[in-house]
């Protein structure tokens, strides 16, 4: 009897995402089941640590490994799982670029602890209790894992192969990417599992964009009312199509919401963040300086908008410490 391929699947910092994009393979997940043997998915079965730690060096045939990297056990928990498997596949957009979550890397480790257990309005803490790595509690020594100064993606923690992009990534595109590995036809190591070209270039509404755009003011979906068929841009709505990797089937479009990002970018651009900088420049119809601070202040948060999925990923990493 043929031994089956061994997948394995985990997740660090994320909001559970991409393992439900896991689930909504719906009966095709079935057919995974029966080509390979999932032998660790501690999110939906019963697996331990000691599991993993008993098979050999590269006994997994493919991991895939969502969420950005904060805490010690997720490092632990990456470098294992990079030790015993062949393939290490980075899952989603936390795991490809760091993710929302890695919007957290604009504040210091002790800011975001403050905001999150002092100063937000729903948290009563009169004492200022913080969470501390061990404790005494009845004579037992108790242990959390360490929180890290700053998110990293996947990749800035172990060597990765292959990257499925995407907030989550769309069940196709997961599909693919493991029946890629179970049938041994995989691109060449590095590769972003999904399109080559920016979003622009398969969105349904790329026909009704103009050769030439000149925006005067970025409008924000709640100030104006727009045309369902027509491009964001052309009706001053910032849309980060140009700036952002193709292959989500352009759900966000056809649900009337411009792009944000989540695929990252392109093959040719190292900073997403600076492409959409890029971006906005070539369309500001101004040269007046008061102008064009007006233009640029119509866009409420432009580090949390172009960063929003790829700030541990840029050549910024974070809040740049003086």
């Amino acid at each position: 009897m043929v031994e089956k391929p061994k997948i394995a699947l985990y997740w660090c910092s994320s909001c559970g995402g991409c393992e439900e994009s896991v689930i909504d393979l719906a009966e095709d997940i079935l057919m995974v089941a029966e080509a390979s043997d999932i032998v660790f998915w501690p999110v939906a079965l019963d697996f331990k640590l000691s599991d993993v730690k008993a098979l050999d060096d590269g006994e997994i045939t493919a991991t895939l490994i969502n969420g950005s990297v904060r805490m010690d056990d997720q490092e632990e928990m990456a470098r294992l799982l990079r030790q015993k498997s062949r393939l290490l596949i980075a899952h989603g957009s936390c795991a490809h670029l760091g993710g929302v979550y890695g919007l957290a890397n604009f504040y210091t480790r002790q800011e975001v602890l403050t905001r999150s257990y002092q100063d937000v309005p729903t948290v009563k803490n009169p004492d200022g209790v913080f969470p501390q790595i061990q404790t005494t509690e009845a004579g037992r020594d108790l242990k959390l894992s360490g929180f890290h100064d700053r998110v990293k993606p996947l990749d800035q923690v172990v060597d990765v192969d292959y990257t499925i992009p995407g907030c989550p990534p769309s069940p196709e595109l997961i599909k693919n990417a493991v029946m890629m590995v179970l049938e041994d036809r995989l691109p060449p190591k590095g590769s972003v599992l999904a399109e080559k070209t920016a979003l622009c270039d398969t969105c349904p509404r790329r026909d009704s964009r103009p050769e030439k755009l000149r925006i005067k003011r970025f409008k924000r979906l709640f100030e104006t009312e727009w045309n369902p068929e027509k491009c964001f841009l052309d009706q001053e709505i910032l849309c980060l199509g140009p700036a952002t990797r193709g292959g989500c089937g352009a759900q966000c479009i056809g649900a009337n919401m411009p792009c944000r990002g989540c695929f990252g970018p392109t093959d040719n651009v190292r900073d997403q963040g600076s492409k959409c900088l890029s971006l906005v420049a070539s369309l500001i119809d101004s040269t007046d300086e008061k102008e064009l601070a007006e233009i640029v202040g119509s866009i409420p948060d432009v580090a949390g908008l172009f960063y929003r999925y790829s700030l541990p990923s840029s050549l910024l990493r974070g809040k740049i410490e003086k």
